[in-house]
C-alpha cells in the first residue's frame, strides 16, 4: 500500500492528551490501491526541545468509492535547519480496519513526510502492506 498527497495541520488544545496540545490534519491525496482519497487525523504532541513528538495519532482515509481505512500512528517532527521545516523521523502506522472492502484490513508500514510547523502545509506518504478481504 502506498498513498501520497498534501496536508493542513491545525495545532491546539486537546484534552485527550496527556501533554493538553495536539493537532488536527485535513488532506487530500492518491495510492495506486484507492485511487484519490481525503484523510483527516488528530494526534497527541509533545515538545522536547527542537523535536515534537506525535503519538495517539488517528488516522481515517476515506476513498472515493466510500470506502475507509482506520490506522493508528505515531512518531517525531525533526527541525530541517531550514526556517521552520520538519521532516517526519521514526514514523510509523497501524492498520486497525475501516469499513467497506477494508473492514477486516490489518498491516502498517512507515509514514515519511514533511511540514512548515508556521503555516501547517505539508505533505505525507505512507508505505507499507494492508491485507484485506475484496467482497466483490
Amino acid at each position: 500500500m502506498e498513498i501520497s498527497g498534501v496536508l493542513t495541520e491545525t495545532p491546539g488544545p486537546s484534552l485527550r492528551c496527556p501533554s493538553k496540545f495536539g493537532g488536527v490534519i485535513i488532506g487530500r491525496g492518491e495510492g495506486a490501491l484507492t485511487g484519490p482519497v481525503a484523510f483527516i487525523s488528530s494526534d497527541c504532541i509533545t515538545q522536547n526541545g527542537p523535536l515534537f513528538t506525535f503519538s495517539a495519532g488517528k488516522l481515517i482515509v476515506l476513498t472515493v468509492a466510500g470506502d475507509q481505512i482506520f490506522a493508528d500512528y505515531s512518531g517525531q517532527f525533526v527541525p530541517t535547519g531550514v526556517g521552520s521545516n520538519f521532516v517526519f523521523s521514526g514514523a510509523t502506522f497501524q492498520v486497525t480496519g475501516g469499513t467497506g472492502k477494508f473492514s477486516r484490513a490489518s498491516g502498517g508500514g512507515n509514514m515519511t513526510g514533511s511540514e512548515d510547523i508556521s503555516t501547517g502545509q505539508g505533505t505525507m506518504k505512507l508505505s507499507g502492506r494492508i491485507n484485506f478481504k475484496n467482497r466483490n
